[in-house]
């Protein structure tokens, strides 16, 4: 009896660590502790992965189903010790061409609808803004062209100091350890931006989940990307391309904000207009002299000689 209740025990168990998946459920934008699941994101584009990413598991799901079912009944039933006599047949055509066919649909009713979405994916037309990302040895150039706004992006300075003098990090203190940046990158919300990403000295790549895409920051080259964010909030993301020995350590934030709110902060960070100079009075000073002309030299004239 000891024994069943030991044997009970440990299918319980077995049975939890398979329904994590459904407890791990993603439902956040940024990668949560123990979840197993994709993340839907903030925009359309991560919304289209996370539904092509869930069709391609249930259909994945269905076929294991189906395979490993099939299986369990032929070990079961057709066993040797019950008597079961193999058959013996080389092939046979009608399961060869259900087999075949089968995958061939799936695959293309899977395939259409992805291709349609990763054509869009790198459509940047009718773009309201765009931002220049370049990559350097470990940190981020951020320019926002015809504003005359830029700035770089590194690790945070805190973050920095502790992870190189060997602390023990106070996740109450930072909850965001070596994800958090000195300059953030602001964005507007509902609005579709640009990006034009490259590189100074090695590849780099720049990738946020919570947008849906990732892009390579190649020395000499010029890629494109584009975002339209739904949702106020800040979105982490890290270099995804071995660049050095600081790799690690070079991480990406985006701050979405409402667009009044990015108006703002965006005539905080445009240089002052110069002064302009006084106006000039319309009337010339009285000692100006004349223009002397080049070719009378510029020696006073003669007196005239008496008669």
């Amino acid at each position: 009896m000891m024994q069943a209740k030991g044997w009970w025990k440990r299918w319980m168990a077995a049975g939890t660590l398979m329904a994590a998946p459904l407890l791990a459920w993603a439902q956040s934008a940024d990668p949560q502790r123990w979840q197993l699941n994709m993340g839907r994101g903030v925009t359309a584009t991560s919304q289209n992965a996370y539904d092509a990413h869930m069709v391609a598991l249930w259909i994945c799901v269905a076929i294991g189903v189906v395979v490993f079912g099939a299986m369990a009944v032929a070990v079961v039933r057709f066993r040797k010790s019950k008597g079961a006599v193999a058959a013996q047949f080389s092939h046979n055509t009608t399961a060869e061409l259900i087999w075949t066919v089968i995958p061939v649909l799936i695959l293309i009713a899977m395939a259409w609808p992805a291709t349609a979405k990763l054509i869009s994916m790198y459509d940047t037309r009718d773009a309201e803004m765009t931002v220049k990302v370049t990559g350097y040895q470990w940190m981020w150039k951020y320019e926002y062209l015809g504003e005359g706004v830029s700035f770089t992006s590194r690790l945070d300075r805190e973050h920095d100091r502790i992870r190189q003098s060997g602390e023990r990090p106070d996740p109450a203190q930072h909850p965001h350890y070596l994800l958090e940046v000195d300059n953030r990158l602001v964005l507007p919300v509902d609005t579709k931006v640009r990006f034009v990403i490259t590189a100074d000295d090695v590849i780099h790549s720049w990738w946020v989940p919570a947008l849906g895409w990732k892009q390579d920051a190649i020395p000499g080259l010029i890629n494109e990307a584009w975002t339209e964010i739904k949702t106020p909030g800040v979105y982490r993301g890290q270099c995804a391309e071995l660049c050095g020995k600081d790799h690690a350590f070079m991480p990406i934030v985006v701050e979405a904000v409402s667009k009044e709110e990015f108006a703002r902060w965006l005539a905080s960070k445009k240089p002052a207009a110069p002064e302009a100079p006084a106006e000039e009075s319309g009337e010339a000073p009285a000692d100006a002299a004349e223009p002397v002309d080049e070719a009378e030299g510029s020696a006073p004239a003669a007196a005239p000689q008496a008669a």
